[in-house]
């Protein structure tokens, strides 16, 4: 990027659930805090930025950082024409205090062992045979395969969508369809394996909520098989 001047930006808002991962599996990341991994990430890049609903733990907002001084200012004009002052983005002072903390918040060890761990347990009667799904698991949701599901379905016929349905008759979980409906034009059916994502809303589910989802859907339709 830089050798054609291009700036690099970064999506960042799952980076603190990324910077656990990579604490726990890459060697020699394991005794190095969150927010120093984060600092790795960020320094590679000219900019970043963020939706706080992730890893800012709040349920609207987010925000756009650059070491751009001049971009930077281009980026106030345009802000105060679609959202608001720069002082406040159209956020209310409670989402934005609400931010302040969440940024922090995520960054805890016993948080993100606890986040990331829910997403393990949904997964493990899906390790079940017949209960096809991509490994490993990351830091947020469950991707199911949904051809591994209804092989019988061509993709012009959307099996991921498919499923997706048959989750919320089966068991009145919510899923969404990774593939052809969400990145599709319309005019061809792009070469994208189609996955569902089973997402884990942060601090809001027990694991009896999981077990539930786990019991009512995924193995079910497994076990009996969608026709």
């Amino acid at each position: 990027c830089h050798r054609a001047k291009v700036p690099f930006f970064l999506d960042i808002c799952r980076w603190a659930e990324n910077a656990y991962l990579v604490r726990e599996r890459e060697p020699g990341q394991g005794t190095r805090s969150i927010p120093e991994i984060g600092r790795s990430f960020f320094d590679l890049a000219d900019g970043v930025n963020m939706s706080a609903k992730k890893d800012g733990l709040v349920n609207m907002g987010g925000f756009l950082a650059t070491r751009d001084r001049t971009l930077a200012a281009r980026l106030r004009e345009r802000l105060i024409l679609y959202e608001g002052f720069p002082t406040y983005g159209g956020l209310a002072r409670r989402d934005l205090e609400a931010m302040a903390v969440g940024l922090r918040e995520a960054t805890d060890l016993d948080y993100l062992q606890h986040r990331v761990g829910q997403v393990r347990f949904l997964a493990r009667p899906a390790r079940a045979p017949g209960i096809p799904f991509v490994h490993p698991v990351g830091g947020h949701g469950l991707y199911l395969d949904a051809k591994g599901f209804l092989d019988h379905l061509p993709d012009e016929e959307l099996p991921g969508q498919a499923l997706s349905v048959e989750l919320y008759r089966e068991g009145g979980v919510r899923s969404v369809e990774i593939g052809a409906v969400m990145f599709g034009e319309g005019t061809a059916t792009p070469h994208l394996p189609p996955l569902v994502r089973l997402a884990i809303p942060r601090r809001v589910y027990t694991a009896s909520h999981l077990a539930y989802a786990a019991e009512t859907s995924p193995t079910r339709l497994g076990t009996d098989g969608v026709r």
